[in-house]
C-alpha cells in the first residue's frame, strides 16, 4: 500500500557555517523519485553551529588551567549538540559548553546528574570566572 502522504521532521548538524549552508541547499533541491508525487521542503538551522575558534581554544587552556590548580584533568571534546550558546558563539563571543554539572542521560528517562560532584564543578565555575 502506498500512502496518499507522508511527512518527515529530519534533525541535521553541522560543524560549520558552509556546511549547514551546503545541506540547507541540497535538502531544498531535492525532488521526488515516484513519477507524479511531490515535494515540499521547507525549514532550515533552528541554531548556528558552534565552531572552535581560536579564542575557544584560548578561553579552553585557561579553564584547564585552573583545573590543573583544582587537580582535575580536564579534557576538551565535542557534541555536536546545540544550546543558546550556539547563538552568542555565531556573534564572535568564545564559548565553553558544558561547565556545567556532570551526569549522564541528557535528555533521556535515565537524565541525572552527581551530586557528589557539585561542588566541585561550582568550584570550577567560580575560580575560572574568577580569572578571566
Amino acid at each position: 500500500m502506498i500512502a496518499a502522504q507522508a511527512e518527515a521532521q529530519i534533525d541535521v548538524r553541522a560543524w560549520t557555517p558552509q556546511e549547514a549552508e551546503r545541506i540547507e541547499k541540497a535538502m531544498g533541491n531535492l525532488q521526488p523519485k515516484t513519477p507524479g508525487a511531490e515535494l515540499f521542503v521547507q525549514g532550515g538551522f533552528e541554531r548556528p553551529p558552534m565552531v572552535r575558534t581560536e579564542a575557544v581554544a584560548g578561553l579552553f587552556l585557561r579553564v584547564k588551567q585552573v583545573g590543573d590548580l583544582l587537580g582535575l584533568n580536564l579534557q576538551e571534546g565535542s557534541t555536536g549538540g546545540g544550546s543558546d550558546g550556539n547563538f552568542t558563539a555565531a556573534l564572535g563571543v568564545a564559548i565553553l559548553d558544558g561547565m556545567g554539572a556532570l551526569g549522564d542521560g541528557a535528555h533521556a528517562d535515565h537524565e541525572h546528574i552527581l551530586v557528589s560532584n557539585l561542588a566541585v564543578r561550582t568550584g570550577l565555575l567560580a575560580a575560572a570566572i574568577a580569572t578571566l
